[in-house]
C-alpha cells in the first residue's frame, strides 16, 4: 500500500516564501474521503482557500495534525477546524515538551529568537510519542520529536514521514534556545535514523526521496558545527553571536541572528555536557569559554 499512499498527498503550499521559510510553508493534505490537513499553514485566506481547493467533491477534512506551534504551521489550525468540525490534534501548547534545562532557562529569562511562536495555540486533542490516529483507512503514527520545539512532532504513514521542521531538504532546522534543544535535536535525528523511510515530507521545500542520506547529512553538519563551535571557543572566549561572526564568515548579516540562535544552542549543550564553561548564568549575551 506504501506507493498507494503517494497518491493519497497533496501538497498546498502557503504564498509565505521568506529566507527562513524558502519556498513557502507546506501544508499536506492526507487521505481519500475523510482526510487530515497536517500543518494547515499561517492564518491567511488564500491558504485556506487553497486547502478546500484541493480537497475532492464530497472529501471531508476528518482531522488537522500539527507537527509544531509556530505560526506558519498552526495559526490556520482554528479557523479549520471551526469550519470543517475537525478536532485539532498536536503535543500540546507551544511552551510544552521543553527538557528540564530549557524550562530553567525560561523560567530564568532566556527568551526565544522571535521564530514566530503561536503562544495562543492549543490542541482538541494531545498526541504522546507512538500514539496511533485512523485518517480514513489509514493509521497515522505521532512520533515526538523534540529539538526545534520541545513538543514537534512528526507523522509517519507507513514508510512516509512528515517532518515537519525537523528535517528539511532544502535547509538545515532553526533550532533556538528555549524552544530549541540541540541536545533533543541529534537524539531525534538519531532517532529517526532508526527506521527505513520511503521519503520525507518537510514543513518546508520539495519531497525529499532519500530520508537516510538526507538525516545521516543532517548529524554530520551539526557534528562538523559542533566542532567548529569548539575550535573558535579554543582561539578564545565569546558570546554566541561573536562565535558566530567567527565561524559563519560567508552567511548574510540579515540571517547571523538566526546563526547566533543555533550556536547558542550549541554551546547550552556543551555546557550541559562539560564541554563549555558558561561565564555566569546562560542569557543569549552570556560569554563562554572551553572546558
Amino acid at each position: 500500500m506504501s506507493q498507494a499512499i503517494k497518491a493519497m498527498v497533496r501538497r498546498v503550499r502557503a504564498a509565505n516564501a521568506s529566507a527562513m521559510t524558502g519556498t513557502g510553508t507546506n501544508a499536506y493534505v492526507l487521505g481519500q474521503g475523510q482526510v487530515a490537513v497536517i500543518d494547515p499553514g499561517p492564518d491567511d485566506p488564500a491558504q485556506l482557500a487553497a486547502i478546500f481547493a484541493a480537497l475532492a467533491p464530497g472529501e471531508e477534512v476528518t482531522a488537522i495534525l500539527v507537527t509544531h506551534a509556530h505560526l506558519d504551521h498552526s495559526a490556520l489550525a482554528p479557523k479549520l477546524a471551526q469550519i470543517t468540525g475537525a478536532k485539532v490534534y498536536a503535543y500540546g501548547k507551544a511552551e510544552d515538551g521543553r527538557s528540564a534545562t530549557m524550562q530553567a532557562l525560561a523560567a530564568a529569562g532566556l527568551a526565544g529568537g522571535g521564530e514566530g511562536i503561536d503562544h495562543g495555540f492549543a490542541p482538541d486533542v494531545t498526541l504522546t510519542d507512538g500514539d496511533h490516529l485512523m485518517v480514513g483507512a489509514l493509521c497515522v503514527e505521532a512520533i515526538h520529536t523534540p529539538g526545534h520545539m520541545g513538543g514537534h512532532l512528526c507523522f509517519a504513514c507507513e514508510e512516509h514521514l512528515f517532518s515537519g521542521d525537523h528535517a528539511m531538504g532544502w535547509a538545515t532546522s532553526l533550532v533556538s534556545p528555549p524552544d530549541g534543544d540541540m541536545g533533543a535535536y541529534m537524539r531525534s535525528l538519531d532517532r529517526l535514523l532508526q527506521r527505513r523511510w520511503q521519503q520525507m515530507l518537510p514543513g518546508h521545500g520539495d519531497t525529499v526521496p532519500d530520508p537516510a542520506a538526507r538525516l545521516t547529512e543532517l548529524v554530520r553538519h551539526r557534528r562538523t558545527r559542533e566542532a567548529e563551535v569548539l575550535a573558535a571557543l579554543a582561539r578564545a572566549p565569546g558570546t554566541a553571536a561573536l562565535l558566530a561572526q567567527r565561524i559563519y564568515t560567508t552567511t548574510p548579516a540579515a540571517l547571523l541572528p538566526a546563526a547566533s540562535r543555533n550556536v547558542l544552542a550549541h554551546l547550552i549543550d556543551l555546557s550541559d555536557r562539560n564541554m563549555a564553561i558558561p561565564e555566569g548564568p546562560i542569557t543569549a549575551a552570556t560569554q563562554f569559554s572551553a572546558h
